[in-house]
């Protein structure tokens, strides 16, 4: 066991306390991982909020990077130093899902074995099977991927949840095509990256909807050709002006019931409402079938981008290389480990496009 500081999770709604807790060596196929940089997303803040059923105490965190510092015996492909982003996708590598391209909906998950143990020697959870609100996690091999040794890990660290995500929400769940036109709703962090993805793909117009000037603004930035408020009169209305029809795909990046009623209205014939923003448990929606079926609609569920690791960050990091992946106008600041509870402050006002952790 070796002694490291984490962002542990007692109570819901309440602030995190940053304590000396215990980590075990690695097994089997897991490995050791010395964070840099942690950043917060949206999913830490609904878990660390109640909105999901989880037990309690947990180390929340799962948009890491950082460098190995620890191999199981079972390890193939990665070594010691190895600078890597940690995910929380997590998979066998032998599943059908898996050998068919898609980790994300592996149906054999690797169990999890608590790595960490609290001050008084109580087992303590690893958010989303990472916990990485600490100075290192310990996971399985599936779910890191390796960087350039040059790479900035507080940047490279954004790859591992929002961009994937958002990126990945385009080109694999949707497939959009060169020339077709995509509906962005919300412009935070995971819907800015939708946006980028959606310019990458070669639409013909992307446009973002929100209710905050300030994110419309830093769509506009990512590659959203047009813009409109979302409380502002008929946003389906001002959407199929824009277009002069409805959208091919349209991307639900927040986890609003509501938002996903309404956002069916904006599709065109054979349009594709994709699902990426994750609403309470329990939420329900309603939409009518015979519409669905008459006019060739589908609802699509993206869960991480529908990400392969191996292939995706690789592309992604050369994207980012060119110039043509914006990664480091993301971040919004840059907070010591310390800070946690005023960095989670800061992005629940909504402002923030993402708070870094670094350790």
């Amino acid at each position: 066991m070796a002694k490291i500081l984490a962002a542990v999770c007692r109570a819901f709604r309440e602030p995190l306390s940053i304590e000396e807790i215990d980590i075990r060596a690695p097994e089997g196929r897991e490995v050791e991982v010395s964070l840099a940089a942690c950043a917060i997303c949206a999913s830490d803040l609904a878990f660390i909020n109640g909105a999901w059923d989880t037990d309690l105490p947990m180390v929340f965190g799962h948009e890491a990077a950082g460098r190995i510092t620890g191999l199981g015996p079972g390890v193939t492909g990665f070594s010691l130093g190895d600078p890597v982003i940690v995910t929380l996708i997590r998979s066998c590598s032998q599943c059908a899902s898996c050998g068919s391209g898609r980790p994300v909906s592996c149906s054999d998950v690797p169990g999890v074995r608590p790595a960490l143990t609290g001050p008084s020697g109580e087992p303590m959870g690893q958010g989303m099977a990472t916990g990485a609100f600490a100075e290192k996690v310990v996971v399985d091999q599936s779910q890191i991927a390796k960087v350039p040794a040059d790479m900035d890990l507080t940047v490279a660290s954004l790859l591992s949840c929002g961009v994937i995500t958002g990126i990945g929400a385009v080109v694999n769940s949707a497939g959009l095509r060169p020339g077709e036109d995509a509906v962005v709703i919300g412009a935070g962090g995971v819907g800015l990256n939708t946006v980028q993805g959606a310019r990458i793909a070669g639409a013909r117009r992307v446009v973002a909807l929100d209710l905050s000037e300030a994110k419309l603004a830093a769509a506009r930035e990512m590659g959203a050709t047009d813009t409109v408020r979302a409380d502002q009169g008929d946003p389906a209305a001002a959407v199929h002006q824009i277009l002069g029809r409805g959208a091919d795909a349209v991307f639900v990046t927040v986890g609003a019931p509501a938002v996903y009623e309404s956002a069916i209205g904006h599709l065109a014939a054979s349009g594709r409402l994709v699902a990426v923003g994750m609403p309470p448990a329990g939420a329900e929606i309603h939409y009518g079938p015979d519409l669905l079926a008459y006019y060739g609609q589908k609802i699509i569920g993206s869960r991480m981008g529908d990400t392969v690791l191996a292939r995706d960050i690789p592309w992604l990091v050369d994207l980012y290389a060119q110039g043509r992946l914006e990664l480091d106008a993301l971040i919004s600041k840059r907070w010591a480990f310390d800070e946690i509870n005023a960095a989670i402050a800061d992005t629940q006002s909504g402002s923030a496009r993402r708070n870094v952790l670094v350790f």
